[in-house]
């Protein structure tokens, strides 16, 4: 039973990164799995990805997500929400994976970007794509606002099979089939989200960059009865 405490918790912004490899003949998602003793979600598989921070906001972007995007995301584009929600996504995908979507040079780093700007690579949005969101429902000890991005992996740079530079935050990672990645722990708005990937994929021509898909799914558990719609 829910304390009162757990039962008013508001949500925390936090993005996510599905990065999808289309090569060797099928298609992956980059998964790791979370620890046994995580407070939310122990032990199951999940895309890279995690809450916003307060200085995600002031991240320099070489290259901004597209109108589209921005505009679902961010109802009012004053806020700079979109922004930060694209930098913190970039930052959770290099901090638990070690693997960067950027741009040569660009704008000085921010604070904390020193790993990544030795890349050589300022941080780029230019190919994150707005794909899901989702609230974590009421009486839960955490509870998220989740968008989650869509990547191709064919615009990293460097080795996408290269995790040294990655964080302790996510064991086992590694490149899952879609087509199997249902078969392993996942949490159940994880399972939501792959059949979202898979029916984009099938519809997609060989080759073909990922689009921005034509509406996105929004799973809302802002309020006590739970509701389904999508953004456009």
């Amino acid at each position: 039973m829910p304390t009162e405490a757990e039962s008013i918790t508001e949500p925390r912004a936090a993005a996510t990164v599905l990065l999808v490899r289309r090569d060797g003949g099928q298609a992956s998602v980059l998964m790791g799995q979370r620890g046994a003793q995580a407070v939310f979600m122990p032990s199951k598989y999940v895309f890279p990805g995690g809450g916003l921070d307060a200085a995600d906001a002031a991240v320099p972007l070489a290259t901004p997500l597209g109108a589209t995007c921005a505009a679902r995301l961010d109802l009012n584009a004053e806020s700079g929400l979109a922004a930060a929600l694209a930098a913190a996504a970039l930052r959770e995908l290099w901090e638990e994976t070690g693997l960067a979507l950027g741009e040569p040079a660009g704008p000085t780093p921010a604070p904390g970007w020193d790993g990544f700007a030795a890349t050589g690579l300022a941080a780029s949005a230019a190919h994150l794509r707005f794909f899901f969101r989702a609230i974590t429902p009421p009486g839960r000890s955490r509870r998220f606002d989740a968008r989650f991005f869509l990547a191709d992996a064919a615009r990293l740079h460097g080795n996408p099979d290269d995790f040294s530079r990655a964080s302790d935050e996510l064991s086992h990672l590694h490149w899952v089939p879609v087509a199997e990645a249902r078969r392993l722990n996942l949490p159940f708005i994880t399972e939501v989200v792959l059949a979202e990937l898979t029916a984009l994929l099938k519809d997609l021509p060989e080759g073909a960059p990922l689009p921005a898909p034509a509406s996105v799914p929004f799973f809302d558990n802002s309020g006590t009865v739970p509701t389904f719609r999508r953004l456009y």
